[in-house]
């Protein structure tokens, strides 16, 4: 990374006097000519921001500290800021003989009172005044105000008088905040510091509980909004848990309770006493690099932005001097280097309230009614030799306690944990600075392995016992290999945390399937908890199932072997071991084959089973999978996925409840075969008319939908022979997805124009079902949602009408009216490499080719690729579409014109080539695309 400059100062970059003194020059070159004064004044002004800025970003990009960087945006700033009132007071509205009403101050307020600015952050002005407002005062703001604005500033501004100041920050608390951090700039200084003296003594004095309860309030609804995690991988640099805001609420809460008279944000903490030397150092490099990826980041977008999205994170990491080291990118380093530092910020706030307690601003955790003076502490009781309660909290009887025996910094979070205790932030903090103790003997303590056992699978509150383990560093010592994935990034968009807090969700998941919270949603899994006889394993592979992340051979084998390593240290049998590392090795499974196979195929169903072998093996990787999926992160868990994996599990239950061995193919058709006779008997008795139809679908059919569907798909059947199509939808409330049929004459190119309309309705297509009658009737089911993820159509009829319509003209092979707008943007999907692959298997099934083609994701994707495959003159009996972020994963079941598995060699490389070259394309391909387009994309696939 770049060697950090000596400081610069101030008087170096813009020297105040000099341009005061060119500012004068300019107003009486051009004496009498208001216009010119102006025009003048903010060349020159705009010359000296501009030079100023540069030299920051300059010095920025060299290494200076974010710190300083803040600081020289702020002083040069203020350096224009009241040069620029000099200028408007003196040779714009100057008051010869200023009356008393006549005084103004100029007070940065704020964000810019802390005298630290981001290149495009807003400038928070307040003009201060004695009385009401005067035409000299309000001619003076008016002028500065609209010359800043043609400077590119964004100005919050404010025109009070000093009891319009103390009268306002009584009801409001940002108002409040704002002037807590008040600095005079220019002009009145005797008024300004009239205002700062009031607001000490008539606001500020006796309100500390008040100020802390809003405050922490502030910070928590803050957090809601901007995402409740601090490990969030598109984190907001400002507002997000464990941002600078969260330091800026460290330091307004420790200024209002202590006033001091520096506004430096650092030496007011120090002079506080708030924190021990460490905690000082941690909270000046948390800032200082928090600082300076803020400032990378509005010098490199040009504007105020505060997220650090995917497509910023490589720019932003090679700014600050990143680079790729091993398999280790380097944007994964740097956004690692930032998870730290978030990390140390939830800490330091830990220590912080510790604090806090002692000057007794807080004296019972939960609730804001703690923050209330005066309540007095519980008597102590003691929970565990060294360890004893006070307060509703566990605290521990120095750090003796740990030195004496290691394992009690385990014990620490076990004795929390079963008594219901937060933990004292004094105890969390020697635990962490203790955490160095656990060595190879505490790793391979029976003691310590049983403490860590009880907290994961008999634990209250797992998830948030492990949290405060991994915050304080005892979870990574004990567990080397998950210290190793510790703020760890995937630089992907599918998911949404670091590695080890979706780990953390996973493990939280479990629990809550455990005590039923979750029932509602995964009826399956709630109803199968009970019967897993080993919930330590199931526990322990899902705590250190994405430890060989990153890890050589893969993640699965890398996985695997770290699995066993933690297992054997841990003292587990051998076993348990061989238990975990498999459901490590084989945690993608399940959702791989229930997401990207068709369950209806014998074939799926024998493949999937001989790889799980037993029934206990089946149950624990449903229940794996589910927190797997869950814990990704928002709006990635569905009902669709949910009943994928319903279907995939009650098949192999049944093949291995039959007593059929897992290659007993066979059998599986004859359970198809006897379902679908028993289904056309039940038809046929029901609805006579539908006899002839359901004789000439194939038995598969049958398995994949009830007799009401079945009806319905029969009649919708019978419409489209007499109009050519007809279409039906209803809303998939189990599946979060609009399930929408098409019925219509089969012929070439059918799906692919089909696909075509749903892209063309902005459907994002998750699965597809196609069947065809020996009579030559088509049959498709699409399950289809709308940009947000939910249910397509649900929220919006009409756009549920023009699917529908499309849908109709397309299955009568009516040319599409396309409306010309242009194609998406990738947006943040951008920043990402994407290596398209296509992958032709002809033993996945046993009637079928099957093509698994994975590229960027992006909208009329399924289109392309079904163009593809029409052109390829194949015919297709089932879709199962996938994504993962910004990755695309589709499946497809063909066959030839003769109904048979594609096993022509060139015909499947020109199919191969094809498809790559569909996905190789930045956008989708409109439908009947150009054959001089394809044959260049091939061309340039065939390179």
């Amino acid at each position: 990374m770049s060697k950090r400059l000596r400081p610069t100062r101030l008087e170096h970059v813009l020297d105040g006097v000099s341009l005061r003194a060119r500012l004068s020059a300019a107003a009486l070159d051009a004496i009498g000519d208001e216009a010119e004064q102006r025009r003048r004044a903010l060349d020159i002004l705009r010359q000296a921001l501009f030079r100023g800025r540069m030299i920051a970003k300059e010095r920025l990009e060299n290494g200076a500290g974010g710190i300083e960087t803040a600081r020289l945006l702020a002083g040069v700033t203020d350096e224009v800021v009241c040069a620029l009132y000099d200028f408007t007071t003196v040779h714009v509205f100057r008051a010869r003989n200023p009356t008393e009403g006549e005084r103004l101050a100029l007070m940065a307020v704020g964000g810019y009172g802390r005298g630290a600015l981001a290149p495009f952050s807003d400038l928070d002005l307040l003009f201060l005044r004695p009385y009401k407002q005067t035409p000299h005062a309000e001619s003076v703001i008016e002028f500065m105000l609209y010359a800043l604005w043609d400077l590119g500033f964004k100005v919050g501004h404010a025109s009070r008088t000093v009891d319009e100041c103390l009268r306002l920050s009584r009801e409001d608390f940002t108002i409040r905040t704002s002037i807590l951090e008040a600095r005079h700039l220019t002009g009145d200084e005797d008024l300004a510091g009239d205002l700062l003296r009031r607001f000490r003594d008539e606001v500020v004095r006796g309100t500390g509980a008040q100020f802390v309860a809003a405050k922490l309030k502030e910070r928590d609804e803050r957090h809601v909004r901007a995402g409740a995690s601090r490990y969030m991988v598109e984190p907001n640099i400002k507002e997000g848990k464990g941002g600078l805001r969260d330091l800026n609420t460290l330091f307004w809460i420790a200024r209002y309770l202590n006033p001091v008279a520096s506004a430096d944000r650092a030496s007011g903490v120090i002079q506080l006493d708030m924190f021990d030397r460490r905690e000082v150092a941690g909270f000046i490099r948390a800032i200082d690099f928090l600082w300076a990826v803020r400032c990378h980041m509005h010098f490199a977008t040009g504007r105020p932005e505060e997220r650090l999205t995917f497509d910023l994170q490589p720019a932003i990491a090679r700014r600050m001097g990143y680079g790729d080291r091993g398999d280790a990118p380097a944007v994964e380093r740097f956004m690692r280097r930032y998870f730290l530092i978030a990390k140390e910020v939830g800490a330091l706030t830990r220590v912080f309230t510790a604090k806090l307690e002692e000057e007794r601003v807080k004296s019972q955790p939960g609730g804001l009614s703690r923050l209330l003076p005066g309540r007095g502490r519980s008597r102590r009781r003691d929970v565990a030799p060294g360890f004893y309660a006070e307060g509703g909290r566990l605290h521990v009887d120095g750090p003796a306690v740990f030195e004496a025996d290691p394992v009690n910094l385990l014990r620490l979070f076990l004795h929390a944990d079963r008594e219901g205790l937060d933990l004292h932030p004094d105890a969390f903090t020697a635990a962490s600075r203790h955490a160095a103790l656990i060595g190879p003997r505490v790793r391979r303590d029976p003691e310590a392995a049983a403490v860590l056992l009880d907290i994961l699978a008999r634990g209250r509150d797992p998830q948030r016992a492990l949290t405060l383990m991994n915050e304080a560093d005892v979870l990574g010592r004990y567990l080397p290999e998950w210290g190793r994935i510790v703020a760890k990034m995937q630089f992907n968009m599918y998911h949404s945390y670091t590695v080890d807090e979706h780990t953390l969700r996973a493990v939280g998941v479990i629990a809550g399937i455990a005590d039923g919270r979750y029932a509602e949603d995964h009826p399956l899994a709630t109803a199968i908890m009970p019967l897993i006889s080993d919930r330590d394993a199931l526990l322990l592979a899902m705590l250190l199932h994405d430890t060989g992340k990153g890890g050589a051979g893969g993640q699965e084998l890398a996985g695997a072997r770290a699995a066993r390593q933690a297992c054997e240290r841990l003292g587990q049998t051998r076993k348990r071991i061989e238990l975990v590392a498999w459901l490590v090795e084989h945690h993608l499974v399940m959702s791989d084959y229930a997401q990207k196979r068709d369950v209806s195929d014998p074939r799926t169903v024998v493949d999937f089973a001989r790889i799980v072998e037993t029934p206990e093996r089946l149950r624990l990787l449903l229940v794996l999978t589910v927190a797997d999926i869950r814990a990704v992160g928002p709006g990635v868990w569905n009902g669709w996925k949910g009943q994928l994996l319903r279907e995939l599990y009650r098949a192999t239950e049944a093949l291995f409840r039959g007593g059929r061995g897992a290659e007993d193919a066979a059998a599986i058709r004859r359970y198809h075969e006897n379902a679908a006779y028993d289904a056309r008997m039940r038809l046929a008795a029901s609805s006579p008319a539908l006899t002839e139809w359901a004789q000439s679908m194939e038995d598969a059919y049958f398995s994949a939908f009830t007799d009401d569907e079945v009806r319905a798909h029969g009649a919708l059947v019978r419409r489209a022979s007499e109009g050519g199509s007809a279409t039906a939808c209803r809303i998939r409330t189990d599946m979060n997805a609009a399930e929408v049929s098409v019925a219509a004459t089969d012929r070439p190119r059918l799906f692919a124009d089909l696909s075509a309309a749903l892209n063309l309705a902005g459907a994002n297509v998750l699965g597809a079902r196609v069947h065809t009658s020996r009579r030559g009737e088509a049959l498709d089911v699409f399950f289809v949602q709308d940009a947000s993820g939910g249910a397509f159509g649900a929220d919006n009829p009409r756009a549920l009408d023009r699917l529908m319509s499309l849908l109709d003209a397309a299955g009568r092979g009516e040319a599409l009216k396309r409306d010309g707008r242009p194609a998406s943007e990738l947006g943040r999907a951008a920043a990402f490499a994407i290596t398209p692959t296509v992958v032709l298997d002809n033993d996945a099934s046993e009637s079928a080719t099957v093509i698994e083609a994975s590229g960027r994701d992006r909208p009329g994707l399924l289109s392309a690729l079904a163009e593809v495959i029409a052109d390829a003159g194949l015919s297709l009996i089932s879709a199962h579409i996938d994504g993962y972020g910004e990755r695309a994963v589709d499946a497809f079941y063909v066959v030839d014109d003769q109904g048979r598995k594609l096993l022509d060699a060139p015909r499947a490389a020109r199919l191969q080539a094809d498809m790559l070259a569909a996905l190789e394309a930045v956008e989708a391909l409109p439908s009947g695309r150009s054959r001089a387009h394809l044959q260049k994309a091939r061309a340039s696939v065939a390179r």
